[in-house]
């Protein structure tokens, strides 16, 4: 969850991002959150196949069970990043 509400803010105050972010579509806005959430899942269940997550923290594993935890993630993410960015925008 906390990727996804970093994203969202990181696309409402970085200058130049937040204004090229403001002329999308609100349906464009969602579908470039929901895709950099599961590009950072992705990163991270690699991170976690490469044996290199315990090394920075990261709760995941390389199996089924991680890779159910990280659907449930990325669903938790998509969430906290339309509800932060829904709360920061201008």
């Amino acid at each position: 969850m906390l990727a996804g509400a970093i994203l969202s803010l990181i696309f409402s105050y970085v200058p130049g991002l937040n204004n090229k972010f403001d002329e999308l579509s609100a349906e464009y806005k969602r579908l470039v959150m929901l895709g950099l959430v599961i590009l950072t899942a992705g990163a991270i269940y690699g991170l976690g196949c490469a044996g290199v997550s315990e090394d920075l923290g990261l709760a995941i594993t390389c199996d089924k069970i991680g890779l159910l935890g990280l659907i449930k993630a990325i669903l938790a993410a998509a969430v906290a990043n339309q509800g932060t960015y829904g709360l920061t925008r201008r």
